[in-house]
């Protein structure tokens, strides 16, 4: 390989390290709390019956399995806005969703999210 190939190589692969980083954890653990619907970081208005999600780095439109720890309960939401910003939490989904994870008397859960 000529030393022009093996640079132009070298810099492809910086390249990619660059722009794709290390890949996102599969999953995670901690707690998730609701919210009500309105307007999102992403642009979209959040209404109430919406299976959406807040999550601090999943790009918009990532699809995420959320498990109840607590009851087993699980739902598939979308990414769709920016936060929690609540100290403790890793996500915050809509209000049909805390529904059918069966949080809503208690407002938060211990919660897994796994990308889909």
């Amino acid at each position: 390989m000529t030393d022009r190939r093996k640079l132009t190589a070298a810099a492809l692969l910086a390249g990619s390290i660059l722009l794709c980083g290390s890949p996102p954890a599969r999953s995670e653990s901690g707690h998730a709390a609701f919210y009500h619907s309105g307007r999102t970081a992403s642009g979209e208005r959040s209404g109430p019956h919406e299976l959406t999600a807040a999550h601090r780095t999943l790009p918009f439109g990532t699809k995420v399995l959320v498990t109840n720890v607590g009851n087993g309960r699980s739902v598939i939401v979308r990414i769709n806005d920016r936060g929690p910003f609540g100290r403790g939490r890793i996500i915050d989904v809509s209000t049909a969703a805390a529904r059918q994870l069966g949080m809503i008397a208690s407002g938060t859960a211990r919660v897994t999210v796994e990308r889909q």
